[in-house]
């Protein structure tokens, strides 16, 4: 069946009302289907999202401007989300029984909330609508996604592909919006009394209102918001397995990623040699993209992206900071930069940049390089560069994230563990077992029968 679309010609508050009655509607059915069966219907799903990914590239692309690499590593992430979700069918309902000394029987259930409504951003669309959709439908609730308005095509081909798989009607739905409309509809959906959940995938600065929002109607709501990852480089670490680290995580997708490297925290010692081999790295992945023998940056969603990109690189230079390459765009491409001696001065160091440019802040020291990189409201995903383990480690703990890497990148996926910031990066946690908290009803039911009632009346 293909999916059941909110029309961008109809009106959308209409619209996303019907979305969540047919999603209400389907929810006692798709609750009380065995967890085989919910199973059966995820692990095929991920079969039908991977037979899709050629259209994927090709509509993503279009829409996006996202290379073929981009799709390909969001759909395999997106397959594993939808099979590692397959454990949590197991882990609902009743979860513990025990008798008290009373002969109190105490039954501890976990059961599916109802209507769930997840918000998924543009930038990884293939990850992050999957996200919003595998644990909530595993869990046997019921998903109402709002695609985002910057792809509702490729938004809309994840949904059908995922319907096809053999979800019954009303269990996935998906509204699509202008982007004039879109706020409106949001506040409809979450004022429905049947939506009990939300999840919000997008910038801290739209996050505040839907978390603003979803409490005026008090519920829960899990928010994976705005990062500004620092990629802290110490004077032990190996500086080419760095230096690649540190590439791939500013540059991969033209830097659109919430888990981006935008900070490169480098001890004195080592500052120079590192911001050699990054820039050498920096430079080839130039030289490929003008040979067209690599789309592996992609491109900015729009022109206005470029424009704001090179306004923070205009502002550091004038506070003195040094571009040492790039920087220079063409539309929406941006030749990925270093730019080395940033300071907090700058915006650069205190901004989100989403976008291809790799900021290198010199320190003296480890000390000085956990307080840098804690000098932010935002605390989503880190890593830590050293050849000693237990050194590493210790750093790693200081961080103020939600995800810390060592010696690798801090663009990295597994659907198995939880993912989620700290600070203005948001609370809650997806993948893993941390989804169950955030899909499911946690509810003691206690059982007096066999007990004599003394009420002292």
């Amino acid at each position: 069946m293909a999916a059941a679309l909110a029309s961008t010609n109809m009106d959308d508050a209409v619209s996303a009302e019907a979305a969540v009655a047919a999603c209400a509607a389907a929810f006692e059915g798709w609750s009380q289907t065995s967890p085989q069966d919910r199973v059966s219907v995820l692990e095929n799903a991920a079969l039908s999202l991977d037979s899709r990914r050629a259209d994927l590239r090709q509509i993503a692309e279009a829409e996006l401007g996202a290379s073929a690499s981009w799709i390909d590593f969001n759909v395999d992430i997106a397959c594993d989300m939808l099979r590692l979700a397959c454990p949590l069918a197991h882990d609902v309902g009743e979860i513990e029984t025990r008798r008290d000394r009373k002969g109190v029987e105490h039954h501890v259930r976990r059961d599916p909330v109802g209507v769930v409504l997840g918000i998924a951003p543009w930038n990884a669309p293939v990850t992050l609508a999957v996200r919003a959709v595998a644990a909530p439908l595993a869990c046997g609730n019921t998903v109402v996604l709002k695609a985002s308005e910057l792809c509702p095509q490729t938004h809309a081909l994840v949904v059908e592909a995922l319907q096809d798989a053999g979800l019954p009607d009303g269990a996935l739905e998906a509204v699509l919006t202008r982007p004039e409309e879109t706020e409106a509809a949001v506040r409809t959906l979450i004022a429905d009394p049947s939506v009990r959940r939300i999840s919000f995938t997008g910038s801290t600065r739209v996050g505040r209102k839907v978390a603003g929002i979803a409490a005026e109607h008090v519920k829960p709501c899990l928010l994976e918001l705005s990062g500004n990852a620092p990629l802290i480089v110490l004077d032990d670490a190996d500086l080419d397995r760095a230096a690649d680290a540190a590439a791939f995580s500013a540059f991969f997708n033209q830097g659109q990623i919430c888990m981006s490297t935008e900070r490169i925290i480098v001890t004195e010692p080592v500052a120079d040699a590192f911001v050699v081999k990054l820039v050498e790295r920096t430079r080839s992945l130039t030289e490929r993209h003008e040979r067209g023998d690599s789309a592996w940056l992609g491109r900015l969603i729009d022109a206005n992206a470029a424009l704001r990109l090179t306004g923070l690189i205009d502002d550091a230079r004038t506070w003195g900071a040094k571009l040492l390459i790039g920087g220079q765009s063409d539309g929406t491409w941006m030749a990925p930069a270093v730019i080395d001696r940033v300071s907090s001065a700058m915006r650069i160091y205190h901004e989100e940049i989403f976008g291809p440019i790799a900021a290198v802040l010199r320190v003296a020291d480890e000390d000085e390089a956990i307080a840098i990189a804690n000098d932010s409201e935002l605390g989503l995903s880190a890593a830590v560069f050293s050849r000693d383990g237990a050194r590493a480690a210790r750093v790693a703990q200081q961080l103020e994230t939600g995800m810390c890497h060592i010696n690798g990148p801090t663009v990295h996926d597994d659907a198995s563990m939880p993912f989620g910031g700290m600070k203005a990066s948001g609370y809650g946690r997806f993948g893993g077992k941390a989804a169950l908290d955030e899909f499911t009803e946690l509810r003691w039911i206690a059982d007096h029968s066999k007990v004599e009632l003394s009420l002292g009346i």
